[in-house]
Formats: C-alpha cells, sequence, structure tokens
C-alpha cells in the first residue's frame, strides 16, 4: 500500500484507529458501478464527529472478532476459518487482506445500527489504519481509502459506492470525483465561520435502523443498465446537484443548499420508491412546514438518518422534530479523517 515501514508489533501490542462517518450532501449514488465506470460520478461529503473504532490486539490463540455494536463475537482457530459466511465478514476480510497473526479484533461504531452515515465504510478505514500499523505499515489516506474500498466491495462481498471510505479517510468538506478505478479528492476549502454555523443549522435526525440492502443496488443498477429513462435521469440529475452544491457551499448560500438537499432527495426516491418510508415523510412533511430550508436521507434511505437545513433560528424545526419522536444526533465536522490512537 506504500507509504512508511516500520518494524510490526509482537505479542500483546495493542494497535486502534479511529474514522468519522460522514453526511452525503449531494450526488451519492453516482459513485456505483456501473454508473461511476461509465458516466462518472460527482459526490459531496462532510465527515462528522461520531466515529467508527478498530482495535488489534496482537497474540493468542487464532482469531477472536468482536463488533460490539452488533452484540457479536466469533472464535476463529486459524485463517481457514476466515471465510465470508454473513458473519463478522469486514472483520475476517481484513484479516485475509491484511493478516497479522494471530489476534483479537474488537470493532464498535458511535452511529447508530443501520444510519445510513456510512459506518461501514467508516469501519473499514479504521480496520485497515489498524491492521496496518499492527504490519508496521503507515499508508497514506488515498491507499487507506482504495485498501478498505476493495476490502468491503470484493473481499466482504457487500455491493455499493466508494465515497464513505474517502470521506472516512480524508475528513472534512470534499467534492470527490469518481471515473473507475481512478478517483479524485478535492477538498472544499471553506470559511469557518460560515461551516460553524452550517453545523449549527444542520439538524441531523436518526428515524430508525435502515431496511436497505444490496438487492435494492442491484435493482436500481439493473434499472441503469436496461436503458430507464426515470432512473437514467435521475443519475444525471444527482450528479447535477453535487456539481451545484460544490458553488452553494464556496458561496455560503443557505438557501441554495436547503433547495439542493431536497432536489437531490427527490432524485434519489427517483430510483427507487422504497428509498423513502412512511416515517421518513411524515418527518419531511412536519419539518418542512416548520420552516427547514430542504433536507434529505443520509445514504441511501429507507430508514437511517435524515438531515435538514434550518433557518437562521432552528428552534421551531427541532421542536417539530422533537414532536415526531426521532432521535436527534450532534452535528460537529470532522476536519481530520482517520488516525491512529
Amino acid at each position: 500500500m506504500g507509504g512508511i515501514v516500520k518494524p510490526p508489533g509482537s505479542s500483546g501490542d495493542t494497535f486502534a484507529a479511529v474514522a468519522p462517518v460522514r453526511l452525503d450532501l449531494a450526488g451519492g449514488w453516482t459513485d456505483v458501478p456501473p454508473f461511476s465506470e461509465r458516466e462518472g460520478g460527482v459526490v459531496v461529503t462532510a465527515a462528522v464527529r461520531l466515529f467508527a473504532r478498530a482495535e488489534v490486539l496482537l497474540g493468542g490463540r487464532g482469531f477472536r472478532l468482536v463488533s460490539e455494536d452488533l452484540h457479536d463475537e466469533l472464535e476463529v482457530s486459524d485463517s481457514a476459518g476466515l471465510v465470508r459466511d454473513g458473519r463478522l465478514d469486514l472483520l475476517k476480510a481484513g484479516l485475509r487482506m491484511l493478516p497479522v497473526g494471530a489476534c483479537t479484533v474488537t470493532t464498535r461504531s458511535e452511529a447508530p445500527p443501520g444510519s445510513g452515515l456510512g459506518s461501514s465504510g467508516a469501519l473499514d478505514v479504521a480496520l485497515v489504519a489498524a491492521l496496518s500499523s499492527a504490519r508496521g505499515e503507515s499508508p497514506d489516506p488515498v491507499a487507506i481509502a482504495e485498501t478498505a474500498c476493495h476490502l468491503e466491495a470484493v473481499e466482504a462481498g457487500i455491493p455499493g459506492g466508494r465515497q464513505d471510505q474517502f470521506a472516512s479517510a480524508h475528513g472534512g468538506f470534499l467534492r470527490l470525483d469518481f471515473r473507475d478505478p481512478d478517483a479524485e479528492v478535492q477538498r472544499l476549502k471553506l470559511d469557518a465561520a460560515f461551516t460553524a454555523d452550517l453545523a449549527r443549522r444542520m439538524l441531523l435526525c436518526y428515524t430508525s435502523a435502515s431496511h436497505f440492502s444490496g438487492t435494492t443496488i442491484a435493482r436500481v443498477m439493473r434499472s441503469y443498465e436496461q436503458g430507464d429513462r426515470n432512473v437514467v435521469a435521475a443519475f444525471h440529475g444527482l450528479r447535477d446537484v453535487a456539481e451545484s452544491m460544490v458553488t452553494a457551499l464556496a458561496a455560503a448560500d443557505f438557501a441554495a443548499i436547503g433547495r439542493l438537499l431536497s432536489e437531490n432527495w427527490t432524485h434519489q426516491q427517483a430510483l427507487d420508491p422504497k428509498m423513502c418510508t412512511e416515517e421518513m415523510a411524515r418527518l419531511e412533511r412536519a419539518l418542512l412546514a416548520a420552516g427547514a430550508l430542504g433536507g434529505k436521507a443520509a445514504g441511501s434511505g429507507a430508514g437511517g438518518c435524515m438531515f435538514f437545513l434550518t433557518p437562521d433560528d432552528p428552534a421551531g424545526v427541532i421542536e417539530a422534530a422533537t414532536a415526531c419522536g426521532v432521535r436527534l444526533l450532534p452535528v460537529r465536522w470532522a476536519m481530520r479523517g482517520v488516525y491512529q490512537c
């Protein structure tokens, strides 16, 4: 993977890394193949200070895998048992790709399950960073992101795009251009006072665990490949919104940002109507009626989080969200990406 090489760890040594999740402000889905291969995708992300953590303790007998979020624990006697079978596949994939010998791997995330905030991508990144450190390697953020993408999509067999891993590896506000296999990362240089105000006015609402699945991704992409006009138009619309979002952020134009969030959500739902649950629809109606400037689902949808841009005084929108019974999550930007701790 490149980077600095140091002596690998030995039995009893512990290596840990944390990586932030993200808000996908615009353009999500355009990073998913085959659209990203054929036409190129553009995604705008902002990393958020809700972290995934991976810890590797070297030594012991075989492999002990612990996911605190899933309340699952698995012991495997040797590397032959690190097979993909639907149970802790991300952790197994990491140990297959970046072997460190007998160890205990423990993971956890501050984001709720099925949040749509890219927590699995953040976990990929944290896991790659922790295992790399245990191997005496210090890859740069691009190498970590690329390895994490391969870990999830190929080794673990989980379909999806690549924005989550790049957002977690780099942190901050990013424009991500995907023309598979290439990815270009542009850090957006925004005024600090504006980003602070944006965080204050961004309301992140957890509705429930997402029920989105790989079958939905397959269905959407099959429609795209078959030339479904509505789906193709939605993909192009999502990419156009991302281009416009870069301009709106640079101009600190709150009205435009809010409008673009809602426009992006309209295009998302055109890809598949099941992306919006009844609870999400009720929340959107209530918050827009209370004065929100716009909003969308985080990630793919079908549950998980929605986020909304409030007016300068967010009190009315917060009150409406509370009345809907959703869980409000803090929004604090993570300007730093993955790091070892």
